[in-house]
């Protein structure tokens, strides 16, 4: 374990940032390539678009591909692929022509994030110099509402992101922000949604938050499990039991997703095809029915899986395992012991598009030990 911890220490940490056109990514990104903060950031502008980062910044320069700027960082256009790029920069590096510490990718405003996140699991060479570290979203609050019901690509973003930065939200009620933040919630629980003012947002809250590590956290807001799943908030997480459980009558991991909307009837009319859902269960998986039942999930939902990731109680072994996706590229690997005054468990969230969420949850049932 130390070894994949201190190899994961050398890689280069790459953020995706990404946002629906007009929500501020191009104010962010401004100011991590001009202020001084300390870090030699690599800037990737994933350009197809006549947004293109910034001409007033880079017009000086324009037919060169990667120019170095004045605070240390690097900015550089994607011409060809994301893959070939990141090579260039990768042997750049290591022929001493450049030196930065991170990468930024700076997506399209309409772009899905999934194959950008896809490039750092597919290629050896890529994935032995680079460690995705994160996808932050950037939502505006004025519009947000509006684009998600329009644009499928928005939804995607909201699905993939580890993080998602509310901009403008100095131009909406109170009540508009809190909708929105219940709606983003519901699409994606994983991810922390933190209210911003570009002109000040602290650029660590945009590096190191290791949401591709495999790690024991599932970082899944507490509010949605307890809303979602009562009885399972009830078992672990005392703190935010809502007091509406006898609504659900299910067994664990049964319930559907919009059961509890009348608590909160404003919100109910956005039915949107991104949303998530968690299976609990204190029984032992068997690992073979278990593999082979995910690998079917995955080779049929592909697709739309966008982010997956769960701590599991395997059949015959006293280490959890930790395990996550991205479409259809899963991995795992064996976590830290159970200790002894802990249950084992598992707990595992699903975000996607339009997933069949009875199917999923009734397979994940039958991978169990029956007892």
């Amino acid at each position: 374990m130390t070894k994949t911890q201190a190899q994961a220490d050398k890689m280069i940490p790459v953020t995706v940032l990404t946002g629906f056109l007009g929500a501020g990514k191009t104010t962010l990104l401004k100011r991590i390539l001009t202020e001084y903060h300390g870090n030699r950031i690599a800037v990737i502008e994933n350009e197809f678009g006549p947004e293109s980062i910034d001409n007033e910044l880079l017009v000086q320069n324009s037919d060169e591909q990667i120019i170095e700027l004045s605070n240390g960082c690097v900015c550089c256009t994607v011409r060809g692929d994301l893959l070939n790029t990141l090579n260039d920069l990768k042997v750049r590096r290591q022929n001493g022509e450049l030196t930065f510490e991170r990468v930024v990718i700076e997506t399209t405003g309409v772009a899905n994030p999934g194959p950008v996140c896809q490039t750092f699991f597919m290629d050896d060479s890529v994935a032995a110099f680079y460690r995705l570290d994160a996808v932050i979203t950037v939502v505006d609050a004025k519009h947000g509402m509006e684009t998600l019901d329009t644009q499928p690509e928005a939804q995607k973003q909201v699905g993939f992101a580890d993080r998602i930065l509310v901009s403008k939200k100095d131009l909406v009620t109170d009540e508009e922000y809190s909708a929105l933040r219940h709606r983003l919630l519901h699409m994606n629980p994983r991810a922390e949604i933190m209210p911003v003012h570009f002109g000040e947002i602290d650029i660590n809250k945009v590096l190191d938050i290791s949401g591709f590590n495999l790690n024991t956290i599932l970082d899944i807001d507490p509010e949605f499990l307890a809303e979602e799943h009562p009885d399972a908030a009830h078992d672990h997480d005392h703190g935010h039991d809502h007091g509406h459980d006898h609504d659900h009558d299910h067994a664990h991991g049964d319930h559907h997703d919009h059961d509890h909307h009348h608590h909160d009837h404003h919100h109910a009319h956005h039915d949107d095809e991104i949303g998530a859902f968690v299976f609990k269960s204190d029984k032992a998986f068997i690992p073979e029915r278990l593999e082979e039942f995910l690998s079917g999930v995955v080779q049929v939902f592909g697709p739309d899986l966008y982010r997956y990731k769960g701590i599991l109680y395997m059949k015959g072994m006293r280490q959890r395992m930790i395990f996550q996706g991205v479409h259809m590229l899963m991995g795992a690997e064996p976590g830290k012991p159970w200790g002894p005054k802990e249950k084992p468990s598992n707990t595992m969230v699903f975000i996607g598009r339009k997933l069949p969420k009875d199917v999923i949850l009734n397979g994940l049932n039958q991978c169990l030990v029956q007892k």
